[in-house]
């Protein structure tokens, strides 16, 4: 079988027979791949450890017909570890593992700004951003908007979702697509503070300096609103985000 490198996140595995185990992971030039690791569950296993979810690993993988084998893998970081020691941070992580497995549907196609925006966020979990730590919470939310975006749901915080009237505007729908003016305001919007919809917007373009200052009732509504537009999308809530702490 031909073999290639390939560096990836790993996302979820699940057992395969007595001792194997199926893979999957957002790859940096191939997206989704799916691999069998061979014994990988054995006391024996040379890089078992290294194919747990939350693995950054550089692997040597081999064709299959229907699957993919990994034939050798290195450990690039292992952000399991930092994370495991500190629970919201964990949780926040595998919101972000399940947000990247659902929005990258397609096998075996390029996905490399969900590669590089996944590892990024794990990394600004286990070890800061640029400007400093940030609660996991907000990590996670300025990780969620920008995956969002990637994938064609760019949320506005200014002008009007729906008419492009510019903004600002007060009301927020995470059906319309963001904030919306009166003339297209959907029943029961919602109407977050000015500071909220300045966070999110700074969350959505990575502009951490601009999040230190604002306190914790903004923060937890920009989480509120990032999760209605998360769900929206997605189409049905995340089973990992009902473990978060906001």
């Amino acid at each position: 079988m031909p073999t290639y490198r390939e560096q990836a996140v790993v996302l979820r595995t699940h057992k395969l027979g007595e001792a194997d185990r199926i893979i999957t992971m957002l790859s940096r030039s191939r997206g989704k791949v799916r691999a069998v690791a061979r014994g990988v569950r054995r006391t024996s296993s040379k890089f078992g450890a290294r194919l747990e979810p939350f693995s950054h690993v550089d692997l040597q993988l081999a064709s299959g017909r229907s699957l993919e084998v990994v034939a050798q893998a290195e450990s690039l970081d292992a952000f399991g570890d930092p994370l495991s020691a500190d629970y919201p941070a964990w949780t926040a992580g595998q919101v972000m593992l399940e947000t990247a497995d659902r929005l990258v549907v397609e096998e075996g196609e390029p996905a490399l700004q969900h590669y590089r925006l996944l590892v990024g966020a794990l990394r600004a979990l286990s070890s800061g951003t640029a400007d400093g730590p940030r609660p996991p919470s907000m990590v996670l939310d300025s990780y969620l908007l920008r995956a969002l975006a990637v994938a064609g749901y760019a949320p506005s915080f200014r002008d009007c979702a729906r008419c492009g009237l510019e903004g600002p505007h007060a009301a927020f729908s995470p059906a319309a697509g963001g904030v919306v003016c009166e003339g297209c305001r959907p029943p029961g919007s919602a109407r977050p503070s000015p500071e909220t919809l300045e966070l999110l917007g700074a969350l959505l373009e990575g502009r951490w300096a601009a999040t230190r200052e604002l306190g914790p009732r903004t923060a937890r509504e920009a989480s509120g609103l990032t999760s209605a537009f998360t769900a929206w999308h997605l189409e049905r809530s995340l089973r990992s985000m009902a473990h978060v702490e906001r």
